[in-house]
């Protein structure tokens, strides 16, 4: 895969445009006055009554089980696979999270979790997400922060020495240079 600049435009306040969205649902990013193709993984889940808690809405913790999911979703496209990390003896454990709730999700809706790398570095790699609403309502905006173990030692590795094909495709596609 290759990204490309694709126009030029006037500052955006978001950094996604619905304007873009139509036109390039998995491939887009806004950086100022650029708009640049970016590699965003979707998933949509269908909301389960068990998720919810007594007011009805989803109970917290389970938009980080859908950031899991939509990570697992971004890593596959990509053609990984994170099972077969760990079958070779690392760990790729958060270190760091952070989530903004915007807008309540309830029984019975759809989630669409957008999941892209936000930055790769030598040890730390940091995915972002948007949850969505049907209607394109931002739900929840988040990050993770992970690192590269031995599972044996829980010694951080660089995913370069472990996987450079890997390493190399998340140092392309990343938003923001680390």
């Amino acid at each position: 895969m290759s990204f490309t600049l694709l126009t030029t435009i006037g500052k955006m306040h978001s950094p996604y445009s619905k304007l873009n969205e139509q036109h390039f649902p998995h491939l887009f990013c806004i950086m100022d006055k650029e708009v640049i193709l970016l590699f965003i993984a979707e998933k949509q889940i269908e909301i389960r009554y068990a998720e919810t808690d007594q007011m009805g809405v989803v109970y917290h913790a389970n938009y980080l089980v859908w950031m899991e999911i939509g990570r697992t979703r971004l890593i596959s496209e990509l053609g990984f696979t994170y099972a077969g990390l760990e079958e070779q003896g690392y760990l790729s454990p958060v270190i760091d999270l952070s989530i903004q709730y915007k807008a309540a999700m309830r029984y019975g809706q759809v989630a669409t979790v957008r999941t892209w790398v936000e930055s790769h570095g030598k040890l730390r790699t940091v995915y972002g997400y948007e949850i969505l609403h049907e209607d394109g309502t931002v739900a929840a905006t988040a990050t993770s922060e992970h690192i590269l173990v031995k599972k044996d030692s829980f010694r951080p590795i660089a995913l370069s020495k472990i996987d450079p094909v890997w390493d190399a495709k998340y140092t392309e596609i990343q938003r923001v240079a680390d």
